[in-house]
């Protein structure tokens, strides 16, 4: 069995399962035809929010230096709370755009990536 079963396989399974049981078989096939449904509506578009982040990492990236900025510093130069710039500053390290970097008293600083 897959380690990663959806909610449509694992309905599947359940159909296959209760096939003399024509009750439970049309509820789940219902609710199967449900899921189905609504993941082909999904969009590969980004939304909104993702829009207007990638703005402001962009922002962000424009701040960054290769010694390192405090996140509230780019928070104020950007215009943004901390919590969105730390938020969206994990995104770019996790991204490879940018790094953390110990600065003096045990401050984290956001830098730009090492060359190379």
């Amino acid at each position: 069995m897959k380690k990663n079963i959806t909610r449509v396989d694992a309905l599947n399974l359940a159909i296959a399962a209760l096939s003399d049981n024509t009750d439970a078989v049309e509820v789940l096939t219902s609710i199967r035809d449900t899921i189905t449904k609504a993941n082909s509506r999904k969009s590969d578009k980004p939304t909104k929010t993702q829009v207007e982040n990638a703005g402001i990492k962009a922002q962000l990236l424009t701040h960054l230096t290769r010694e390192g900025v405090r996140c509230g510093d780019l928070a104020t130069a950007v215009g943004i709370s901390g919590q969105k710039c730390s938020a969206l500053l994990s995104q770019l390290v996790k991204d490879g755009q940018a790094r953390k970097v110990e600065g003096a008293k045990r401050v984290t600083l956001f830098a730009l990536p090492d060359e190379g």
